[in-house]
């Protein structure tokens, strides 16, 4: 839910080679279902990550993600989506 300058900071930062979604007015984390209301007044986004396959839909949903290893999984997730797709 940062803005456009935040997310282009933080690809430049971890070179990123991918354009990231800045959600400013929270739109998309509450069509995912992920912008949750903390102490009846703070708004906050979870972490979550969503697959999104070739047509547009959501493959995977991976919820509480942990940074440590979780693109790893993701990565493995890709490969076995594109392998299904080229048996399919």
């Amino acid at each position: 839910m940062d803005d456009v300058a935040s997310h282009k900071e933080f690809a430049e930062k971890h070179g990123l080679p991918f354009a990231l979604l800045a959600d400013s007015d929270k739109a998309v984390a509450k069509r995912y279902g992920v912008l949750k209301t903390y102490m009846g007044v703070m708004e906050m986004a979870r972490r979550d990550t969503f697959l999104i396959d070739p047509d547009g839909r959501i493959a995977k949903h991976y919820e509480s993600v942990d940074p440590d290893g979780h693109s790893k999984v993701v990565l493995e997730d890709i490969k076995a989506l594109k392998a299904a797709r080229k048996t399919g």
